[in-house]
């Protein structure tokens, strides 16, 4: 099993493109069941999580043609339904939790769909309920088996309707939104997601052909229609990754330059950056990020320590927030870290704790971070990532620490983050791969 070794307290400098988005990568390529047309993807990135998803549809009959790297054509013109009955794809499926929107485009085309329990990150309880009571509504069966932790839908015929979903889950309103495209009839969705992701999905949808209004906001309409077809799509860049960064240059006070980023997709992200001092400039598309000394938390108006915490889009999204929390530790103040989400993501701050970070863990929700102005390094230790964004927030934390550290378990990172190590050594930063 390989693991990084890295020696910490060196700057960086340079120049860094992020990857394409995961989250809408994992979205879009389900997307390709609902059409038996010709997909062109672009901007994919080549990790694990996305990888396997691709392998996946290419098990289920769909046509793939990795045209490049980060370039991929899809035509699922003779999907094996009876593929998703076997052993082989129940393995599969449940070690990818991405790929549960396949349901949506499988149900809406071919009026069943079937589906074992989902794995990946273990970030708390991650329930499935929106999905399926949304595809209840549109006119589907759904069935559970539960000596086998299978799921089983099928449908006489989805017909459009409308609903108020229980959360904005931004996985179930884009698998409720790939099965009402096909849905004869006017399906109304309240309290949907408006992820820039899932805005980008319905973007692609209407290039193939869907006809949805609302797109951005958390009412959508979606007007039924008989087939999709095909079209040409290129993915965002990774807000995650490029807040990573961020946080990278902040912790390692180094001056980088972060390129091609869709600035104007990025929401309140850069700002949530700055009211923890972190100085950033938007040049064209790039951001550019300085070398700091230090930066300072800012407070509340009314002197109470800041606050930083997830929140449905346009809100905070919580992928980022084992991102500031590690920088935080670093900073000059002290912060309350409020992850609402999940309740397991911020079980990882005992390894910060080891490395010398001044963390109090209130409950699996929050914690308070008193930040050490970079008086004292974090040291190097041997680290362990539970999960994907953890595991980077780890990662940020051994380039600044004083010392070598080794971070196990770094196939966690894979799943998300493209040639990691690669990318990182070309701004000077000290990590192999062993």
């Amino acid at each position: 099993m390989h693991c990084f070794e890295i020696e910490g307290g060196h700057r960086l400098s340079g120049e860094i493109t992020p990857q394409g988005a995961k989250n809408e990568a994992l979205q879009v390529i389900c997307a390709t069941l609902l059409s038996k047309e010709e997909i062109i993807i672009s901007n994919i990135p080549d990790i694990v999580d996305v990888n396997n998803l691709i392998d996946l549809l290419g098990d289920i009959g769909v046509e793939i043609n990795r045209i490049s790297r980060d370039v991929c054509s899809f035509k699922a013109e003779n999907v094996d339904l009876d593929y998703l009955q076997s052993i082989e794809f129940r393995k599969k499926a449940s070690s990818l939790r991405g790929s549960i929107m396949i349901m949506g485009p499988l149900l809406a085309r071919y009026g069943k769909a079937y589906f074992p329990k989902p794995g990946g990150d273990k970030i708390g309880r991650r329930r499935l309920d929106t999905h399926f009571i949304g595809f209840e509504k549109l006119g589907a069966r759904f069935h559970y088996n539960p000596n086998e932790i299978f799921y089983s839908l099928e449908t006489d015929g989805l017909k459009g309707t409308y609903m108020l979903l229980d959360e904005a889950s931004v996985t179930g309103t884009a698998n409720v939104v790939l099965a009402a495209v096909l849905a004869p009839g006017k399906t109304t969705i309240y309290n949907a997601a408006c992820e820039p992701y899932l805005q980008q999905l319905c973007k692609m949808l209407v290039s193939m052909g869907a006809i949805i209004t609302g797109i951005g906001s958390n009412l959508l309409h979606i007007e039924g229609v008989e087939s999709l077809g095909g079209c040409k799509h290129r993915l965002l860049p990774d807000m995650i990754e490029i807040g990573s960064f961020i946080g990278m240059a902040a912790m390692t006070g180094s001056e980088i330059t972060i390129k091609d980023c869709a600035y104007d997709e990025l929401g309140i992200i850069p700002e949530a950056f700055r009211k923890m001092g972190i100085k950033l400039e938007r040049k064209g598309d790039d951001i550019y990020i300085p070398a700091q000394e230090e930066y300072e938390i800012e407070t509340f108006i009314d002197g109470s320590i800041m606050t930083i915490a997830d929140a449905p889009w346009p809100g905070l999204t919580p992928d980022l927030l084992s991102i500031f929390l590690v920088i935080a530790t670093q900073a000059k103040g002290s912060v309350l870290i409020h992850q609402k989400m999940f309740e397991s993501r911020l079980f990882f701050v005992d390894k910060l704790i080891d490395m010398g970070a001044r963390i109090i863990l209130c409950d699996p929700h929050r914690a308070t971070v008193i930040g050490m102005n970079k008086e004292t390094s974090l040291r190097g230790t041997t680290l362990t990532s539970p999960d994907i964004r953890a595991g980077v927030a780890l990662l940020i934390a051994a380039l600044s620490a004083k010392g070598k550290s080794t971070i196990q378990n770094i196939t966690q990172i894979d799943r998300g983050y493209q040639d990691i190590d690669k990318r990182l050594q070309n701004l000077g930063a000290k990590i192999k791969r062993v």
